[in-house]
């Protein structure tokens, strides 16, 4: 449709004030942000030319959605990297009560949540997110032991080569068929998008 692609750097992203001038100048209408981002956003700022806002790379705040979700599609999206790259979406709105959902799966992805015989659970019931599909990647570079115990021969797929990818991430089905992050199965946190593992932060303390 003729629409330009604007890639702000990292530095412009980390100064609040530097990435909506940037809006400002473009007239940037669909952007994809991560929730930290948007939240640290100096608090005049408004970027009214962001007609869709995309927030992906960690979990959004119900404070976020309030703030940026009015005159505007807001989007939260949810998938690892390993996914190319989201594999959920949810179109937030400030009415709704607490931490929004991460939505239902997209086009060519599937979301299985398990029990630890990976048997899918009730709606409802607290499992691990487990992504198969069309995005599914081929597995790690140089870490084939990872890759074996991340990538996993998908048992609910008609497709006798089709895999899915153990996310780590903890979730459950709400009854209106949207999925509720719940966190992590281990130490792993994220900050600003990326993925910290504490437990190589206490072993370098050590």
């Amino acid at each position: 449709r003729g629409a330009s692609l604007v890639l702000p750097s990292r530095g412009l992203l980390l100064a609040g004030e530097a990435l909506t001038r940037t809006v400002e100048q473009y007239a940037v209408s669909h952007a994809t942000l991560t929730p930290g981002v948007v939240a640290a956003l100096p608090q005049e700022a408004t970027m009214d030319s962001i007609r869709v806002l995309v927030v992906a790379g960690e979990a959004v705040t119900r404070e976020v959605v309030q703030r940026w979700s009015a005159g505007r599609r807001f989007i939260n999206a949810y998938g690892p990297t390993e996914t190319t790259v989201w594999a959920t979406q949810h179109e937030c709105h400030d009415d709704r009560p607490g931490a929004p959902p991460i939505g239902r799966p997209i086009a060519n992805a599937r979301i299985y949540i398990l029990d630890p015989h990976r048997q899918p659970v009730p709606i409802g019931v607290t499992g691990e997110i487990y992504i198969g599909g069309a995005g599914v990647a081929r597995g790690y570079l140089n870490r084939p032991e990872l890759t074996e115990e991340r990538f996993l021969p998908d048992p609910f797929s008609a497709e006798p080569e089709a895999r899915m990818y153990k996310t780590g991430d903890l979730g459950r089905w709400l009854p209106d068929g949207t999925i509720e992050y719940l966190g992590r199965n281990d130490q792993q946190v994220k900050i600003r998008g990326y993925r910290i593992e504490l437990g190589e932060i206490e072993a370098r303390l050590a």
